[in-house]
């Protein structure tokens, strides 16, 4: 499919050819390829009817699932501009990315495990009543929210097939498909934007660096909101004709059943996301030979989990670089001397190394961050500098040693320490927080919080816990929150805090 770079030409081609194969298994919720074609197209009429069409922005708030995929198979191939918002986002954050989003139609789940969308919503919009035109100021873009897929598939009868086809066909590669979010090292939104060419061309070549073929099927564990899951699994499991399977289950046990039943070949994703799996009592009986490629040791076949994971590649990922930018085909243990590699650049990315830095620039490096010039985004000669710290060896292996700014990175998510000290400040009153991250085996950092309380005031740390939970996604939550007097706090020469000797409170 080399002349193929939209994502409406990808689905007709394997709707064609693959029209009876799985393209997404996640737990008892599944969608063949013809399936997918027929279902978005229904949903793509329905949303024409609303208005939408090329460049408009939708936004879906769904965790991983059918109505995720329908839903951004449905924008993508009428050349709106997909939102993938976070199953963590608290009203807050909700508020805050869809004004800088632009959003102006919002596909939404009703709830997931214990988030109430619904509820979500009506504090940042001050609207219970969804099924009609909104013109609303604390989102004054947004004109549309719909919980769940019902009401716009009820509006596709008005729309002919031959409109949403000519939609289609005025779709090119070079248009925006969709803006991932990341956080900032100032936790202002940053919405990253990608076209469809540069992501569909990018996943094809990782696709032949690690093998993923029609044949496969591919267990991820990301979610789909953020750009490992939405590309390097997602838009990669469309583009190479293979099934996608994913587990919402918070059991286990029923994660595992999904394993056995539908024998991945292959794994991507985050390793400190399967531990509960392999730590399950029953985990020694399961039969999981299937799983022989691919990144998620503790669950892979028992004769193709690595005795020390440190000889193997890893991979470096990013939203700007479109997923992993860092990558090697190589899944054997490499010499002593190549211990903790991340292999080397993907095809299309040109790198270089700035005092350190990592650089990058090529096809399919981000557009740019929305509502920012290029000139904010890339230096004069067009190059990225990602924050990341690297040595690269004479063989052009890159050796990932940390991050230019104090940006934590905790199971493969970014977590600005600003936007947490910010939170705690208003959750306390204003006391003056410390977020920082330390060093877990699991989750490569923990985000971890030193509160600086007044002398004669009162530090109530559940009460803090319970706040925040209004106020930060789950994952932002500091895990450890030590509070120490304001003139115990640790403080440099030059009158700077000290943030080497507040990671040494934590040693205990």
């Amino acid at each position: 499919m080399p002349g193929e770079v939209t994502v409406a030409e990808i689905l007709r081609h394997q709707a064609g050819s693959r029209a009876g194969h799985p393209l997404l298994v996640c737990d008892r919720d599944r969608i063949g390829y013809a399936e997918a074609d027929r279902r978005s197209a229904e949903l793509a009429r329905g949303l024409i009817a609303l208005g939408a069409g090329k460049g408009t922005h939708v936004g879906l708030l769904y965790p991983n699932g059918t109505e995720f995929v329908v839903g951004m198979l449905a924008a993508a191939r009428i050349g709106a501009v997909v939102i993938p918002i976070s199953t963590f986002v608290t009203a807050r954050e909700l508020r805050e990315q869809l004004v800088d989003s632009d959003t102006q139609i919002l596909l939404s789940a009703a709830s997931f495990r214990s988030h109430d969308y619904v509820q979500r919503l009506s504090e940042v919009l001050a609207e219970t009543d969804f099924e009609s035109r909104l013109f609303c100021p604390a989102a004054p873009q947004l004109r549309y929210v719909t919980i769940t897929h019902e009401p716009v598939y009820r509006r596709a009868d008005a729309i002919a097939p031959e409109l949403l086809r000519a939609m289609e066909d005025d779709v090119a590669g070079c248009d925006p498909v969709a803006i991932v979010y990341t956080s900032g090292s100032t936790a202002a939104p940053k919405g990253v934007l990608h076209t469809h060419a540069a992501l569909i061309e990018h996943q094809r070549n990782l696709n032949e660096i690690r093998g993923l073929a029609a044949e496969d099927r591919l267990f991820c564990n990301s979610p789909f909101f953020w750009i490992g899951g939405f590309a390097f699994a997602l838009l990669a499991t469309l583009v190479a004709g293979s099934t996608l399977v994913c587990s919402n289950a918070t059991d286990p046990a029923a994660t595992l059943d999904l394993l056995e039943a539908e024998k991945p070949t292959i794994t991507n994703g985050f390793a400190a996301g399967v531990a509960q799996l392999a730590g399950h009592p029953s985990f020694a009986g399961r039969d999981l030979s299937s799983m022989r490629r691919g990144n998620l040791y503790p669950i892979m076949a028992a004769e193709a989990r690595p005795a020390d994971p440190e000889l193997r590649h890893n991979m470096l990922g990013m939203t700007e670089a479109g997923s992993v930018l860092l990558i090697d085909g190589d899944e054997s243990d490499q010499p002593e001397a190549r211990r903790g590699s991340f292999g080397r650049p993907a095809p299309g990315f040109q790198t270089m190394t700035v005092d350190g830095e990592l650089c990058i620039r090529g096809p399919h490096v981000m557009q740019r961050y929305y509502k920012r010039s290029r000139e904010e985004c890339f230096d004069a000669d067009g190059w990225f500098h990602t924050g990341d710290l690297v040595r690269v060896d004479s063989d052009g292996f890159v050796y990932f040693t940390g991050r230019s700014g104090a940006m934590i990175k905790s199971a493969g998510a970014n977590v600005s320490p600003p936007e947490v000290e910010r939170a705690i400040a208003r959750a306390t009153g204003g006391m003056v927080a410390y977020a920082i991250g330390i060093p877990d085996s699991r989750r490569g950092q923990l985000v971890v919080a030193v509160v600086a309380v007044p002398d004669g005031a009162v530090f109530d740390e559940a009460a803090l816990r319970e706040r925040l939970k209004g106020e930060l996604s789950a994952y932002k939550i500091p895990s450890r929150i030590i509070a120490v007097r304001s003139a115990e706090i640790p403080l440099r020469s030059s009158g700077k805090v000290d943030t080497q000797r507040l990671r040494k409170l934590f040693d205990a």
